[in-house]
């Protein structure tokens, strides 16, 4: 087990500690390992009896690596698709979390020997009976995970309506709510988060065979050759076996491919924990201390996101007067530069420049921490937004008064600072306000850099506990107190600006 809050900690680090670089030298040297926690059990998830704990055949297969690498163990939260341009970037050593060895990804990184064999398995309604292969899909709505190996097989075979989800949990829940026919995902997701659902059932054979393999940049074989060596010695030992009958994993497929037919070693003692956490019904009390519980967890991911709000607010606001002053009264190249500017920034979502920002300016030699890149992309997406809530304030303002300002001796600049920006102040306040609340919210896009900010906790918390609604309204209210005190500071700045609206 490993605490939450360690994947936290490093996030909100400085660039020395969770910058970029190549697998440090020294065996006392921690190894930065990145999956995503949100993903869902077996491999890497928070603890349904404790979500402050971090669980996992997966973390399992970590300590044991990091032991015999003579290593400390060094968790990084990252979403799943995010796994492999982060560790490109340099944002941790290694990565594992169910990555399917293929061709493709070969191509990018360099992967271990396998460290788990599986294949796909074909979940249904129990009404259903007429789905048992690929052969039977046509026409149908089947839902799988984005980039993995079965969108693949679903996108050769042709004729079906393929519903693609980044989450688990809610792909089996609307299979049982019939949005979707059919899901055909891996063996092991299936069994973890399909089959304790009533009301689903497996059906079909085994389609293909799946290889996962820890994931490591190309220039690092020198621990790519040590990780091999560590896991022969955990395959040799029986340690591999072990930690995959404990979590249900071993099956017939994994016997064959290790050769070993011998009957179970161990008890799936954490596959029954985790039954037994995730079916446990709470009472409306016992639920109530849960959320006291995760209070602590989901502060500090309001604080995060109060701490990205406020920086990229004010970075927005102090740029934004820029623009607006540039296309307003700057010469022509100004003026063309702040306009493509705010209609280029205004024209793309903030998620794409978030990503150009993180995962693409590395090419260029510009490696941001996850935190400042954080804080640019929000400054510089909502600067294009507050110019031109200056620019309309501006405007509004009667030329008259800058004339008058004029003709009592005031330079261009003392008219704009001294007469013109106050009246403009008090027409851009409103909207200034709603932006900075959208930017709270805009904050949750930050957890696809490796941030872990509220949002990124509730969905941690959820996927573990499988309590959407609970966890979800006190999300909301920990949004809307984050941003409410400001809206009351606003509210009593414009009646100091505007004492007595028409």
């Amino acid at each position: 087990m490993r605490p939450l809050l360690a994947a936290g900690c490093l996030l909100m680090a400085p660039a020395w500690l969770a910058g970029a670089g190549s697998a440090q030298a020294g065996p006392a040297a921690a190894l930065r390992w990145a999956s995503d926690s949100e993903g869902g059990a077996p491999f890497c998830f928070q603890d349904p009896a404790d979500p402050s704990q971090l669980v996992g055949c997966e973390v399992d297969l970590m300590d044991a690596l990091c032991r015999r690498l003579g290593r400390p163990s060094v968790f990084v939260q990252n979403t799943w698709d995010g796994l492999i341009p982060g560790l490109e970037r340099g944002n941790y050593d290694i990565a594992i979390n169910a990555i399917e060895i293929t061709p493709a990804r070969r191509r990018e990184v360099s992967f271990t020997q396998p460290y788990y064999v599986t294949y796909e398995q074909f979940v249904v309604r129990d009404t259903e009976n007429g789905v048992q292969g690929l052969g039977d899909l046509k026409g149908l709505k089947v839902g799988t995970y984005k980039g993995a190996v079965a969108q693949d097989i679903l996108e050769r075979q042709g004729g079906i309506d393929l519903r693609l989800y980044e989450d688990v949990e809610p792909m089996y829940r609307d299979l049982l709510n019939g949005r979707v026919d059919a899901t055909l995902l891996d063996q092991p997701l299936a069994l973890y988060c399909g089959s304790p659902i009533p009301g689903l059932k497996f059906v079909g054979e085994p389609v293909a065979q799946i290889e996962y393999g820890i994931a490591l940049r190309k220039e690092d074989q020198a621990l790519l050759g040590r990780l091999n060596e560590a896991l022969e010695d955990i395959k040799r030992s029986g340690e591999l076996r072990r930690i995959f009958e404990r979590w249900n994993l071993w099956t017939p497929m994994m016997a064959r491919w290790l050769d070993d037919p011998r009957p179970r070693q161990a008890p799936p003692d954490a596959w029954d924990h985790y039954l037994a956490a995730r079916d446990r019904t709470r009472s409306l009390g016992e639920r109530l201390a849960d959320y006291v519980r995760y209070l602590p967890l989901l502060a500090r991911g309001a604080v995060v996101t109060l701490e990205l709000s406020v920086l990229g607010m004010a970075l927005a606001m102090a740029l934004g007067l820029v623009l607006a002053l540039g296309k307003l009264y700057g010469p022509a190249p100004l003026r063309w530069t702040a306009v493509a500017y705010i209609e280029l920034v205004r024209g793309t979502p903030l998620l794409i420049q978030l990503f150009i920002i993180f995962y693409g300016l590395p090419y260029f030699g510009i490696k941001l921490p996850p935190f400042l890149a954080a804080v640019l992309g929000l400054g510089l997406n909502y600067a294009a937004y507050e110019a031109e809530n200056y620019r309309a304030g501006i405007s509004s303002v009667p030329r008259g008064q800058a004339e008058a300002a004029a003709s009592l001796g005031f330079s261009r600049f003392q008219a704009l600072r001294h007469v013109v920006l106050p009246q403009a102040l008090r027409v851009t306040l409103p909207p200034v306000t709603n932006d900075f609340i959208s930017i709270i919210k805009d904050s949750s896009l930050v957890s696809v850099i490796t941030m872990v900010e509220l949002t990124k906790v509730y969905g941690q918390l959820a996927s573990a506990t499988y309590d959407w609604m609970g966890l979800g309204l006190l999300t909301a209210a920990m949004y809307f107190l984050v941003g409410f005190p400001f809206v009351l500071l606003a509210r009593k700045l414009e009646k100091i600006f505007n004492p007595k609206p028409f």
